[in-house]
């Protein structure tokens, strides 16, 4: 189950891709403290536990379950993985590069790239070096997708982040509603989410005069 940040003042990083997915999934799992595992989160939960093995290989190369904090998103969390690049130039210091690793197969996901992002963003406030790409890797297809770090994806992790904080401090678990991607959600069983206009009186009268006024009984 993705929990409370370690940092309790902070939010935790994986609260923000719930939030990019569904805010009321993230109210959810990160304020009611609700969850239930399906065969997806089941896979994803697996493919992280072997990633996540704390310490450094490949002669310091590449670091494995990164702690990271971020005091300007206000996030706290995890990278799978940090690969440490040799500097672009001379007496420079090594770039991180953060990789996540996903569940599935490749698929352009805005939840993954932003989380992504503010990993890399928590990278540059903790070492002071840039850090400008990093990759998602897909398990399910064994490849790597590489993500840029422009200018609009730090805003829109920014903005998604700001708004993360604002729904923990005030607590307030936003209204259920029916979209495609409820499918896929394990916790769709204890959202109930329905169609906006489901119980709206205006609408079920609507409907009644385009049906011809409801005389012929279900």
């Amino acid at each position: 189950m993705a929990g409370a940040s370690e940092d309790d003042d902070l939010a935790p990083t994986s609260a923000l891709q719930h939030f990019a997915f569904c805010e009321r999934q993230c109210a959810l799992i990160h304020l009611e403290r609700v969850w239930t595992e399906n065969d997806l989160t089941a896979e994803g939960r697996i493919v992280h536990e072997r990633v996540d093995l704390p310490g450094l290989s490949g002669r310091g190369r590449i670091a494995r379950a990164v702690q990271l904090r971020c005091e300007r998103l206000g996030l706290a969390g995890r990278a799978d993985v940090v690969e440490f690049l040799p500097p672009t130039e001379l007496g420079g210091r090594e770039i991180p590069f953060p990789v996540e690793y996903k569940r599935g197969r490749t698929v352009e996901r805005l939840p993954d790239r932003v989380q992504l992002c503010a990993q890399a963003m928590a990278l540059e406030e903790m070492t002071g070096v840039m850090v400008p790409r990093g990759a998602l890797f897909y398990h399910a297809s064994r490849r790597r997708v590489a993500v840029e770090f422009d200018a609009e994806l730090r805003r829109e992790t920014e903005v998604l982040a700001g708004r993360l904080n604002a729904m923990l401090t005030t607590g307030v678990v936003p209204r259920a509603g029916l979209q495609p991607k409820c499918r896929r959600c394990s916790l769709q069983e204890a959202c109930q989410p329905t169609r906006p206009d489901e119980g709206n009186p205006t609408t079920y009268l609507a409907d009644l005069v385009r049906d011809g006024g409801g005389s012929n009984p279900p």
